[in-house]
C-alpha cells in the first residue's frame, strides 16, 4: 500500500498492509473496549471530543500537508477542511447530550414511557479520498460520543491520512481501540463486516462499494448508512443574482478539483439569462489558477489519481463526439502531474457520460430550459438525488420549487455544502441514511423503548 503525489507522480511512502492477524487483534480489540466505553459517562465522551478538537487546530498545517501531498487538495482548502473537523468535534461536543437525552412519551397515568439510546458496538467506516480528514471526522464524532468505537477502513490511496486519524483520537485521550484503521484492500471490506463483532457500517464512496456493503450488511442484519455520490443540479432562474450565481457557481464546480459529491455539476440556466450566464462562467473558469496544490494562489490542484483523471478525460471526450460543445478546457495540462483544466460543455446530449454520469473533476455541463417547470423537470432527471442549488430573487418561490425537487438537501441562493447542524445524506442512487445534526447521532444507536409502571 503506497501514496503518491498526484501533482508530481512522486511516490510519498509505502505501508505494509495489516495481515489476518493484525486485523484479529484490532476486532477482539474493538469489541473489548466497547464493553467498557459504552459505560463511560456521556459528559466524559463530550470532554474527549473537546481534546480531539484541539488536536485538530493544533496540528491543522501539519494534517493539512499531509491531505495535500496525498490527494491534491489546495493547501487552503485542507487547512479549511481541518477547521471544520474541529467544528464537528465542538458541535458534538456541545450538543450530543441534548441530541441523546430520553424522549419521554404519553402514557397511562402512574406509568413512564420513554426512548433510550443505546449504542450499537463496533462500527466499519468505509471512506474515500476527497475529504480525507472530513469524513472521517463527521461519522467519528458522533459516533463515538453515542457510546459505539470505529473502525475506518480508508481509501487506500490516502494511508497516511488514516493513520493520521487515529493519532487524532489516541493523543485526545481517547481509550485504545476506540478509534482503529485497518490498513486492508477492499476486497477485505466484506470479511470485516461479516464478522459478528462489527455491529454496523457506513460507507460514503461509488454506488458497486456501497451495493457491496449493503448486500453484505443485509445478509448479517446490519445496519447502514450509504453516500455514494451525486449529480447536482444547480439552477439558475430568470431573476437570479447573476453576480452571486457565477462566483458560487464557479466554487460549487471546481471546490477540492471538483472531486465532490455535492459538487454542481449541471447548470441548469433560464434561457433568459442563459447566454449572459455561460460567457461569465467560461470567463471565470478561464481566470482560475491551476497549479502546484502547495501555493497559496492555486485554485484548481491535481485530480487524486491518472487514471481518475484519465477517466474524467474519457467521459468528456465522449460526450463532445456525442455532440456537446467544448467552450473551454477538455485536454489534460502538458505537465507532470494528474492536471485537469475546469472545463465547460454545452449542448449535451441526452444519454452521454456527461449527462447520465458523474463526472468527478472540475468539469461544468450547461443545460438552457425554457421555464421554471423544465428546470425542475431537467434537474429531477438523474438517477441520483444527493443534492441540489436554485437560484431566485423570490425566497418564496425558491422554497416553493425546492420542494418539486427530488434532492437530499436544497440550497436557496447558496451553494450546496455540508453542516454539522443539519442532516446531510441523499436519495434515490445517492443512498440512504444522514449523516451529521440530530439525525446523524441517531443512526447507530438502539432506539430502545423503556416502560415503567
Amino acid at each position: 500500500m503506497e501514496s503518491v503525489n498526484p501533482a508530481t507522480g512522486e511516490r510519498l511512502d509505502v505501508y505494509d498492509p495489516d495481515d489476518d492477524d493484525t486485523v484479529e487483534r484490532k476486532l477482539d480489540r474493538a469489541a473489548a473496549t466497547f464493553e467498557e466505553w459504552r459505560d463511560v459517562p456521556l459528559r466524559e465522551r463530550e470532554q474527549l471530543l473537546v481534546n480531539a478538537g484541539e488536536v485538530l487546530r493544533e496540528n491543522k498545517q501539519r494534517y493539512a500537508e499531509l491531505m495535500t501531498r496525498e490527494m491534491g487538495k489546495p493547501i487552503t482548502q485542507a487547512v479549511a477542511e481541518v477547521e471544520k473537523c474541529a467544528w464537528a468535534c465542538d458541535h458534538y461536543a456541545e450538543y450530543a447530550h441534548k441530541y441523546l437525552s430520553d424522549e419521554h412519551h404519553p402514557s397511562p397515568p402512574g406509568t413512564e414511557v420513554k426512548t433510550v439510546h443505546d449504542p450499537l458496538g463496533p462500527v466499519l467506516a468505509v471512506m474515500p479520498w476527497n475529504y480525507p480528514f472530513w469524513q472521517v471526522v463527521r461519522f467519528a464524532a458522533p459516533y463515538l460520543t453515542a457510546g459505539n468505537v470505529g473502525l475506518l477502513k480508508h481509501a487506500s490511496n490516502v494511508p497516511g491520512c488514516a493513520l493520521a486519524l487515529e493519532e487524532v483520537f489516541t493523543e485526545a485521550g481517547y481509550p485504545e481501540g476506540a478509534f482503529q484503521t485497518l490498513l486492508v484492500g477492499s476486497s477485505d471490506v466484506d470479511g470485516v463486516l461479516a464478522d459478528e463483532r462489527v455491529r454496523a457500517a457506513t460507507l460514503t464512496g461509488s454506488g458497486p462499494a456501497g451495493r457491496a456493503v449493503a448486500e453484505t450488511a443485509g445478509k448479517h442484519l446490519k445496519k447502514t448508512v450509504l453516500e455514494l455520490g451525486g449529480s447536482d443540479p444547480f439552477m439558475v432562474l430568470d431573476d437570479a443574482d447573476l453576480d452571486a450565481a457565477v462566483e458560487t457557481g464557479v466554487q460549487a464546480r471546481t471546490l477540492n478539483g471538483g472531486q465532490s459529491c455535492i459538487a454542481a455539476k449541471r447548470f441548469i440556466v433560464h434561457t433568459d439569462v442563459y447566454e449572459e450566464y455561460v460567457e461569465r462562467l467560461v470567463a471565470a473558469f478561464e481566470n482560475l489558477t491551476v497549479g502546484d496544490p502547495m501555493a497559496d494562489e492555486t485554485d484548481v490542484g491535481p485530480q487524486a489519481d491518472p487514471d481518475l483523471m484519465a477517466e474524467l478525460h474519457d467521459q468528456v471526450q465522449t460526450s463532445v463526439d456525442a455532440g456537446a460543445t467544448l467552450l473551454t478546457g477538455g485536454e489534460p495540462l502538458d505537465r507532470a502531474g494528474a492536471f485537469y483544466p475546469p472545463t465547460v460543455l454545452t449542448d449535451i446530449p441526452s444519454g452521454c457520460p456527461a449527462d447520465t454520469e458523474e463526472t468527478f473533476g472540475p468539469v461544468a455541463t450547461v443545460y438552457e430550459v425554457a421555464d421554471v417547470e423544465e428546470a425542475i423537470a431537467v434537474a429531477n432527471d438523474t438517477r441520483f438525488g444527493l443534492g441540489a442549488s436554485l437560484w431566485t430573487a423570490d425566497r418564496e418561490r425558491g422554497q416553493r420549487l425546492a420542494r418539486e425537487v427530488s434532492a437530499g438537501c436544497v440550497y436557496i441562493n447558496e451553494m450546496t455544502k455540508s453542516d454539522p447542524r443539519v442532516p446531510f445524506g441523499g436519495i434515490k442512487d445517492a443512498g440512504y441514511g444522514r449523516e451529521l445534526s440530530e439525525m446523524g447521532i441517531k443512526e447507530f444507536v438502539n432506539k430502545k423503548t423503556v416502560w415503567v409502571e
